[in-house]
């Protein structure tokens, strides 16, 4: 038996293979043929087309914003602008990993602003509303 340590994603495992005896034989690789002569330059590639320009950020109202814990998809958005809210309030409800998950208010006030649509994905960080 003959030990090896193998690293794999950053974890560290101790392995022990047999040695089963028998002849290993490995293809050998064919000598390579001399290089042709070089050829005409290819044509140069086409350029590539500008991006699309981003779309312009939404400007966030001033107060207290929530924002996406994990990424996922908005599956209802619960309260309007406008509604007033308690703190502990649902708000929205985010779909991540098949699961829904209510994302509420943590002051009470008034909602101001609702950046995003039901069916929109985001990340976390995105802002998901804002009370006032």
């Amino acid at each position: 038996m003959k030990k090896f340590q193998v690293t794999v994603n950053g974890n560290t495992y101790e392995v022990e293979v047999a040695d089963l005896g028998g002849a290993v034989s490995a293809p050998v690789a064919a000598p390579k043929a001399a290089p042709a002569a070089p050829k005409a330059a290819a044509p140069a590639p086409a350029p590539k087309a500008a991006p699309a320009p981003a779309a312009a950020p939404v400007a966030i109202a001033d107060g207290e914003t929530v924002e996406a814990p994990m990424p996922g998809k908005i599956a209802k958005i619960v309260k309007k602008v406008g509604d007033t809210v308690a703190e502990g309030d649902v708000v929205v409800i985010l779909e991540a990993m098949k699961m829904e998950n209510e994302i509420t208010t943590g002051v009470a006030g008034t909602v101001k602003q609702i950046p995003v649509t039901e069916g929109q994905a985001v990340n976390p960080g995105d802002v998901l509303f804002v009370i006032g």
